[in-house]
């Protein structure tokens, strides 16, 4: 096995660097924050490291001024360019000098001012009874294959008819650090099938 050197990139949780080392790669989290979990870490501008020849990395770039689930938001986001810079960030990090890069994000704009996701999961595809819209745009990776397909969980209904997830309902909804972080199924799955 060639061992490989993985960027995972604007992740605090350690989620998905863990897998990827406990697969015997080279794999280090990049955030603002510190890391949750004791590892590789480097916390700071993502930039600063960009170019310290990785072959992998795996980007999680905040979704609060992009994602659809904050569109009543919107209009105040594009005004005050809050929403473009978000735009700006995720771009570089897809034309960052790395051969292979997924970048994950909840629906979100980048599918109409960038481009469409290459695929879309979610949990349940992957052993975790619930659902969580999450969309993948790729380079040079393929396909993320289920890997343990199960229910997709309960779901709490509101006085106005609509329901969610009850992840979601539970912690508030929104797009929050602790609502963000990747499920172990889908992480392990990355580090399986990617590497």
């Amino acid at each position: 096995m060639n061992t490989l050197k993985i960027l995972i990139a604007c992740e605090y949780s350690g989620i998905v660097r863990d897998e990827f080392i406990t697969k015997g790669h080279d794999a280090m989290s990049c955030d603002l924050l510190p890391t949750e979990s004791p590892g590789p870490h480097y916390q700071g501008d993502v930039f600063d490291i960009i170019n310290d020849g990785w072959d992998m990395m795996i980007a999680h770039p905040p979704c609060t001024d992009i994602a659809v689930s904050g569109a009543a938001w919107f209009k105040q986001k594009i005004a005050d360019g809050r929403q473009q810079k978000a735009l700006e960030f995720v771009k570089c990090l897809m034309n960052a000098p790395i051969p292979r890069i997924c970048i994950e994000n909840p629906v979100s704009v980048i599918s109409s001012k960038i481009r469409k996701p290459d695929q879309i999961i979610q949990p349940w595809m992957f052993g975790h009874e619930t659902t969580k819209t999450t969309c993948l745009w790729l380079k040079n990776l393929s396909l993320l294959i289920p890997t343990n397909i199960v229910g997709k969980g309960e779901r709490k209904t509101y006085a106005s008819g609509k329901s969610s997830p009850l992840w979601h309902a539970n912690s508030g909804g929104g797009c929050g650090h602790t609502r963000s972080k990747t499920y172990q199924g889908i992480a392990a799955a990355m580090a399986d099938q990617w590497a």
